[in-house]
């Protein structure tokens, strides 16, 4: 009985590990990070490291699921 239920267990955890980000969470994050480069909102090279981001995330998503942070329990993001 114990054997059966350790790779329900196993999947548990693991599918609570993943975890996705709404549109307005990866927004939020994309301003940040465009933040910490020294960019100040309501300016093109703010709009434009915004878009370089977005078309970033695009390609990579084109060569296939990305996993962020591989090592040490990365996200798997999947738009």
């Amino acid at each position: 009985m114990m054997s059966r239920i350790w790779p329900v267990v196993a999947l548990a955890v693991l599918v609570a590990g993943c975890t996705t980000m709404t549109p307005e969470e990866r927004r939020a994050a994309d301003e940040e990070k465009c933040r910490s480069y020294g960019f100040t909102k309501r300016n093109d090279a703010f709009a434009e490291c915004m878009q370089r981001l977005d078309l970033d995330r695009r390609a990579r998503l084109r060569n296939g699921p990305y996993v962020e942070g591989f090592v040490g329990g990365g996200v798997v993001v999947i738009d």
